[in-house]
Order: structure tokens, then C-alpha cells, then sequence
């Protein structure tokens, strides 16, 4: 699937849904005049066929946009082969159920370090990678897989670690890249126009135009500490420099989905895209 712009997601239902369906959900987001949601499968895959019959019509006929997270229990360096297998698993459900609906792209946390070397880790993060790729492969499914940049030191993904991966599996693989994670995991960096742009810079220099016109990224504001991420926050509770973050993706011209973390959900969402539409 490829983007002729850039799209701004809800993380999952708007708040303002409460208890209703996915139908009530994206007619929330239809309202607001946002672009679609990432379905959030943070505690399992969980859809029944009638539920993606249905939200892949809601897709087609508002052409919006889908993107997935897998659920968080997912570690490819498990010291543990079967939990390393069950995160497999995990994964591939997550694209399988992606597929069905006509999503973009799904995410996920990869791995932890587990006190182990970063080479070793990537290796063993490459290797699961490689079976995920294999069946997407062989089931045809059509949807980008983004290992997430993460917000912690103790896990698997900065952001050359994540370039490096995809740069194994062109074609499959691209980054997710969580801005917000990326702030707390250097403890208050990457918060200024010059660093966005430097992302920029490095993943087209790296990964080619084709990464830039197919962008997948988190924002939220984030509360951190010297270990890194410790909550989502709202913008307005936060010092993440949304602003100059927006400004330099209008300046870079990327295309592709901004989905926004923060626990308002929707308000932040819209924040986001219209001061990108001001610009």
C-alpha cells in the first residue's frame, strides 16, 4: 500500500467511544476529521471474523487508514526458546488479522536486552524476524512489519538498531519510530528541530525515499527518568516539542501515519493534525 500523505491516527478507540462498538469508534474519528486508528491488540489477538468483516467495510468505504500493535508480551531474546516462538506467534497473528483488514503496517516492542550483548541481541532478533518474514511470504500478506523504537535502556530498539534490521529485510521491514521513546530513552534528547530533522536525514541516507513516503510514528508526551519512559502523558502535561517535531515532518514532506499515543487519545490527535494542516 503506499501514501500519498501524511495521516493522523488514534491509538485505539477515542476516549469519547466509552463502552460503544469499532462502527461508533470510527464514526467518532470520522467526525473529528482524523484519518483512521491503530487497532491496539496490546493483551492478545482478539477479533472475531464478523468484527473484521465489518471494520474492513468501515475502511473501505471512509477510505481510512489501519495499522496494528501486536500485544506487549513479546521479547525474541527470551532466554526461553518457547516464549521466543510464542512471540512469533504473536507477531505473525497480529499480521495475519492486519492482512484481513487492509491494514498498513503493524508494531510491536521486539525484545529485551537481558544483560546480553547489543550484537547478540540483534542476531537473535534478526533470526525471529526471519521466520516472520517467511510467512508473510508464504501467506501473501501485504502489510509492513515495524519493530518500535523503544523507551527504556533495558530494551532491544534505538534507533539504529531498528535501521540496521530493516536494512536486512528490504521490502518487510521498516521502522516504527515512537519520537516520544526515543526523548525518554536519552532522557530529555531528540526534543528539537535539528534532531527531528537528523532523523529524517539518517533513516532516507540509510533506508532510501521509499522509508520517507512510508512513515510510521508514535507521538505522545512522555514522563521519563534517567531509566527512561515511565508514562504517556497528554501534550499539555508534558515537555515534548510536538511543534518543531510537526514542523520538520511538513518540512521533510513525509508521508505515510502519525498515530498518537497520548492518554486523551483523539484531542491530542487532532492537535496534531491541525497544526500540521496550519503549517
Amino acid at each position: 500500500m503506499d501514501i500519498d500523505k501524511l495521516n493522523f491516527l488514534t491509538a485505539g478507540m477515542p476516549l469519547a467511544t466509552g463502552k460503544g462498538s469499532y462502527k461508533e469508534a470510527f464514526g467518532i474519528i470520522k467526525d473529528l476529521n482524523l484519518d483512521g486508528m491503530e487497532l491496539e491488540f496490546v493483551h492478545g489477538v482478539r477479533m472475531s471474523q464478523p468484527t473484521q468483516k465489518l471494520v474492513d467495510e468501515i475502511r473501505k468505504t471512509n477510505n481510512f487508514i489501519l495499522t496494528a500493535h501486536a500485544p506487549f508480551y513479546i521479547n525474541l531474546n527470551s532466554k526461553e526458546e518457547e516464549k521466543i516462538e510464542a512471540s512469533i506467534k504473536r507477531i505473525v497473528e497480529t499480521l495475519e488479522v492486519a492482512n484481513n483488514l487492509g491494514a498498513y503496517s503493524i508494531t510491536f516492542h521486539a525484545a529485551f536486552y537481558m544483560n546480553m550483548e547489543k550484537d547478540v541481541v540483534f542476531t537473535k532478533v534478526a533470526n525471529a524476524i526471519e521466520k516472520i518474514v517467511k510467512v508473510v511470504e508464504e501467506k501473501n500478506i501485504n502489510v509492513w512489519i515495524r519493530p518500535e523504537t523503544t523507551g527504556k535502556s533495558t530494551q532491544w530498539g534505538d534507533l539504529d538498531e531498528i535501521i540496521r534490521l530493516s536494512k536486512l529485510f528490504k521490502g518487510f521491514v521498516l521502522p516504527c519510530v515512537d519520537f516520544s521513546h526515543l526523548h525518554a530513552r536519552s532522557n530529555g534528547e531528540y526534543n528539537t528541530y535539528s534532531e527531528f530533522a537528523k532523523i529524517f536525514e539518517q533513516i532516507g541516507n540509510e533506508l532510501g525515499q521509499k522509508a520517507l513516503n512510508n512513515f510510521h510514528a508514535h507521538i505522545a508526551g512522555i514522563e521519563y527518568g534517567v531509566k527512561g519512559e515511565k508514562k504517556h502523558l497528554n501534550f499539555v502535561d508534558a515537555d515534548m516539542n510536538y511543534k518543531d517535531l510537526i514542523k520538520a515532518f511538513k518540512d521533510f514532506e513525509i508521508k505515510g501515519i502519525i498515530t498518537c499515543e497520548s492518554p486523551n487519545i483523539e484531542q491530542d490527535a487532532l492537535l496534531l493534525k491541525e497544526y500540521y494542516l496550519s503549517l
